[in-house]
């Protein structure tokens, strides 16, 4: 199925994954990732997207409720889910895909993450690997449902975490072939992959407290903090993940 897939994460998640290893890695010559230059949406391949990404440190985070500011301003930027969304809308394209997504929790100005009211009342579908680690992850999945949202997993009826395991979140069931929106298809990483040690997370969570009090950016800090503490890992197996959903698109 014809899909976006968003610029958040490759741009100021994977602190430790080089360009070149984004390329061995990607493989697929689609023209299907999405981001803004200057105030223009570019729709272009890996290659072309890995040039844009040399400038990740000046780069911003746009999200549904930024996009047209971004737009109007000239603005370069990483599209979050939410922002891949809205692009999707704009071009009437059905299904945008990510890896980790945001919902509700305690990140200043993310109380309610700007991806559930987009999965709400955007006319685009979701893959995504599942609500982050530090959020509320059954009251994402509340909230969702409540608003109209029909949340499926992509080979279990439950989701337990993204890069960590934590409680088992019961959702609507399991998906088939149907794919139209309000819907959100969690794929999960598998868990024999995630990090085990909970610690870490603790860790990260006060590195990112302490990036949103000086005013910065809270999931690459915590992105950050995990990769430097696991040594990389967290940062290869949420781009396996990326990939995953990506191919998961392509069979829809």
């Amino acid at each position: 199925m014809e899909h976006l897939i968003e610029t958040a994460l490759l741009t100021h998640g994977l602190k430790s994954v080089t360009n070149e290893e984004i390329r061995s890695l990607w493989g697929d010559k689609k023209e299907n990732i999405v981001w803004i230059a200057r105030g223009e949406i570019v729709i272009g391949n890996i290659e072309r997207y890995l040039d844009f990404r040399t400038e990740a440190d000046r780069l911003f985070r746009i999200d549904c409720n930024t996009l047209s500011q971004a737009l109007r301003e000239g603005v370069s930027g990483a599209l979050t889910a939410s922002g891949t969304m809205a692009v999707c809308e704009r071009y009437k394209i059905p299904l945008a895909v990510t890896c980790g997504m945001g919902g509700i929790g305690d990140i200043k100005g993310e109380e309610l993450c700007p991806d559930l009211p987009a999965l709400a009342e955007i006319p685009t579908a979701l893959i995504s690997a599942g609500p982050k680690d530090m959020l509320d992850r059954q009251s994402t999945i509340t909230w969702l449902t409540e608003h109209g949202v029909t949340v499926l997993g992509a080979c279990r009826d439950y989701c337990t975490g993204y890069i960590f395991t934590g409680e088992k979140v019961r959702l609507q069931g399991v998906y088939e072939k149907a794919c139209q929106a309000p819907l959100l298809i969690i794929n999960e990483i598998p868990d024999e992959e995630r990090i085990a040690d909970q610690t870490i997370l603790e860790d990260a969570i006060r590195e990112g407290k302490r990036a949103e009090r000086e005013g910065n950016y809270y999931h690459p800090a915590v992105n950050g903090r995990i990769d430097e503490l696991t040594e990389g890992y967290s940062s290869r197996i949420q781009l396996k993940a990326l990939l995953a959903n990506a191919l998961l698109a392509e069979k829809m």
